[in-house]
């Protein structure tokens, strides 16, 4: 605290601090700072309290913070509540202020109350002076209590919180020693007590800390001049991008600017994304300022100006090529980043196996030797951690035992574990599956195909996701950690090692070219996929995959088959065809055990020139095949789930027989221009819940026999010209989402809230925020008075 207050000005300052607290504004305070102004304001108070704010703090200083008239003795309290950490620099006149002391008795009740955090400093007084109330410290404490008039249970008061505050981790600040690198070292330290990190580290970061100081020790962050560079190299899932995280927390602010760039591999791939990441370096490390790069060696020649002048941090994750180097900040040095200790390879393991830091008695011994073999891999730690979990001891030294039997030089072996520990060769072939083709598809399209294969895909994607091997994004898509994908594909390939047309599964180009060309598919292979990129199309007969008698899964992209089509596998279960050549599917193809066709940007006029019995058929999709003009008989697909026809222009009508579609629950028209109208008996399918017309631009109505789709829960038609909403729709017991906006001239886009007149609780989602005040009054006109009659009759 700064000193007395006159009496003159007390009324003022009662005014202005009642109205902040009123607004709220005291609790944008990060640090509060306790003082006593004749002792330190001009020097040793001011300054810190400019190097806290120079280095993001926000602080409370009364002489500073509040204007002149503030009453201190009844506003101060509510500050301290609203900051995070007080520090209570004691100077040899401290004690001698009564409001001081007032001031730090608040300040502990706040610490015992509410984990307030107390930072005492101590200006050329002892920490015994202070605790004990001896030395000048104490003869100043004694002259306050002998002029005025004080209650021994205050004077008792103010001795605790003095003895109290005097035993807290502080600093102390010396004549003899240089003050402003006291200072420096106090703001570091506040710093860090409050936790000012700009980057997201981890839930459980062990064993970063560590690391972190490790990659310090080799810069030297207070050089003034000349360019440092350190590199952190390891394979993937070691916490190379944790610890830079926790390196540019922990020293970016010793630095004039600096800049995080993540997902350079990833960005630098992108039109533009090499100009773009040097723009970006700029904008971070100067402040928001936006610098315009024509070209990547005119950005070298930017960087290069720009950043001699400034002492600049630049962290770079995810780089794998020098030549991303050489464009962001040009050197090549490398440092290995270190596997964890045992220690902290315990601790991350112990979080993941039992959920606590501390093993029960009996896995203390039986931990210590699984993460011996672990190899100091977070990854390998978290997915042992998580199979083992709530797992009987036998069970654990099953484990162990085949933790012996692996290379400790193999990472991917000791991942395997998890792989070897799963209930059935069904969700081991169902790992397998998604690590060689199905990475980045719709859960529920997978869990169809493999189904279809006899797998019992809900349960075994279930257990994977349990035991880490596998995680869903939230759009519903199957992902995998890059070394659990290559644990799973050196399965196929090395679990005996197997040459490529006897291995189960193909993917390598290189190794399904070489099959297909040499014509050496044999049954082993169950699942290929070759996809080509760019305009090259490459042709293979389809007697190569004669002896391909159990193939299931069969993806291509860029490729023509010439031939027979009898020699395919009358096992497939899933066919991805994207630029399929032919203007329909041959009739010596047999499809009987389809449950996914897929053949996007394909030539198909007609998919088949005689109508085919598709049972097992759960997804169709033809989406952008510029040459479809007629949908095949739906009749002879009851069991379709999926229809996905998407940028179809010169599809012109969909077949009645859509009708018949039993167990559809998504229709996907998008973009279909030339569609004119729906047949009517669309509106029979009683499973239906999502239905897509958007840029349907001739569709120009529906039906009220909408009402009839009782499962319908989204209905978006953008971009059409549909002008009004059935009245069948409000009516609708289960439909939440009606989006409907864009071509034509009355617009209704969602989120407008309309009750169902099945129940005044039940709603329908019609956003109209788009609509101009015309057409708002238009729509109203015509529909209010329906609504209106529609409400009359709810009961009351």
């Amino acid at each position: 605290m700064a000193g007395q207050v006159s009496g003159s000005v007390m009324g003022e300052m009662m005014k202005h601090i009642n109205e902040t607290v009123k607004k709220g504004l005291l609790s944008r305070y990060e640090v509060f700072l306790s003082f006593r102004g004749e002792d330190t304001r001009a020097s040793f108070t001011s300054h810190l309290y400019a190097s806290l704010q120079n280095n993001g703090i926000i602080v409370f200083k009364d002489d500073e913070s509040l204007q002149t008239g503030d009453h201190i003795s009844t506003s101060l309290p509510q500050a301290i509540e609203d900051s995070q950490i007080s520090v209570i620099i004691f100077s040899k006149n401290y004690a001698d202020s009564r409001w001081c002391l007032d001031e730090l008795v608040k300040v502990m009740e706040c610490h015992r109350t509410m984990g307030h955090i107390v930072f005492p400093v101590f200006y050329n007084v002892d920490t015994s002076e202070v605790r004990h109330q001896t030395g000048k410290f104490g003869k100043a404490f004694q002259s306050l209590l002998s002029r005025a008039s004080v209650e021994e249970d205050v004077s008792l008061k103010w001795r605790h919180a003095l003895g109290e505050a005097s035993g807290h981790s502080g600093f102390v600040v010396l004549k003899s020693r240089n003050e402003n690198k006291d200072i420096q070292d106090i703001t570091e330290k506040i710093t860090n007590l409050l936790d000012k990190k700009d980057l997201f580290i981890a839930d459980k970061p062990v064993g970063v800390d560590s690391r972190v100081q490790d990659v310090i020790q080799r810069l030297d962050i207070q050089q003034s001049n000349g360019v440092q560079f350190l590199g952190m190299w390891g394979m993937g899932g070691i916490g190379k991008t944790t610890i830079a995280k926790a390196i540019y927390n922990e020293i970016g602010r010793n630095f004039d600017g600096r800049s995080f760039l993540a997902n350079v591999r990833e960005v630098w791939k992108k039109p533009a994304g090499q100009v773009d990441l040097q723009e970006q370096l700029l904008y971070n490390i100067y402040k928001g300022t936006k610098t315009k790069i024509q070209s990547i060696d005119s950005g070298k020649i930017i960087l290069k100006d720009r950043l001699c002048h400034n002492r600049v941090l630049i962290v770079l994750d995810d780089v794998d090529e020098w030549e991303q180097l050489d464009a962001l900040c040009g050197s090549r040095d490398c440092y290995s980043n270190k596997k964890m200790n045992e220690n902290e390879s315990m601790e991350l393991f112990e979080w993941h196996a039992f959920k606590q830091a501390i093993p029960t008695k009996e896995f203390v011994g039986i931990s210590k030797n699984v993460i011996m073999y672990s190899g100091g891999l977070p990854l390998a730690l978290e997915v042992l951690g998580r199979y083992l979990f709530e797992r009987e001891v036998k069970e654990w030294k099953s484990v162990l035992e085949k933790l012996k039997r692996i290379p400790n030089g193999k990472v991917q072996n000791k991942l395997k574990i998890s792989y070897d520990g799963l209930d059935d060769e069904y969700q081991k072939a169902i790992f397998l599956d998604i690590a060689c083709f199905f990475i980045g598809m719709d859960q529920n399209d997978v869990i169809h195909i493999l189904n279809g294969c006899n797998m019992f895909a809900e349960n075994g994607i279930s257990v994977l996701v349990q035991r880490s091997l596998v995680t869903i994004d939230d759009k519903n898509k199957l992902r995998m950690h890059d070394l659990l994908r290559d644990m799973g594909r050196e399965i196929v390939c090395n679990i005996p090692r197997k040459e490529p047309e006897e291995r189960s599964r193909l993917w390598f180009h290189e190794d399904v070219e070489g099959v297909l060309e040499g014509q050496t598919g044999t049954k082993a292979v169950e699942g290929l996929a070759l996809k080509l990129q760019g305009d090259s199309v490459k042709c293979y007969s389809t007697k190569t995959f004669e002896k391909m008698k159990n193939l299931r899964l069969l993806q291509l992209a860029g490729v023509q088959l010439d031939g027979d089509f009898d020699y395919l596998s009358r096992n497939l279960r899933w066919l991805s065809w994207n630029g399929f050549p032919l203007s329909y599917i041959p009739t010596d193809f047999y499809q009987g055990n389809l449950v996914s066709i897929e053949l996007e940007n394909s030539n198909i006029k007609v998919l088949w020139k005689e109508p085919r019995r598709m049972k097992n058929l759960k997804i169709l999709n033809l989406s952008h095949s510029h040459h479809l003009t007629q949908t095949p008989n739906f009749s002879y697909m009851p069991n379709l789930e999926k229809l996905v026809l998407m940028d179809c222009p010169k599809l012109s009508e969909i077949s009645h027989s859509i009708g018949d579609l039993k167990n559809i629950l998504l229709i996907n028209l998008e973009d279909c221009i030339s569609l004119r109208s729906l047949p009517r008996s669309i509106y029979k399918l009683k499973c239906l819940e999502t239905l897509i017309l958007s840029g349907c631009l001739m569709i120009d109505k529906l039906e009220e026999d909408l009402e009839h789709m009782e499962s319908l829960t989204t209905l978006v038609a953008n971009n059409t010209a549909i002008t009004r909403v059935p009245f069948s729709v409000i009516r609708s017991k289960n439909i939440g989402y009606i989006s409907l906006y864009g071509f034509s001239r009355h617009v209704f886009p969602c989120f407008r809230w309309f009750p169902s007149t099945s129940s005044p609780s039940s709603f329908v989602s019609l956003d109209i925020s788009h609509c101009s005040s015309e057409e708002l009054s238009s729509i109203i006109s015509n529909q209010l008075s329906w609504h209106i009659n529609h409400l009359k009759s709810f009961p009351n």
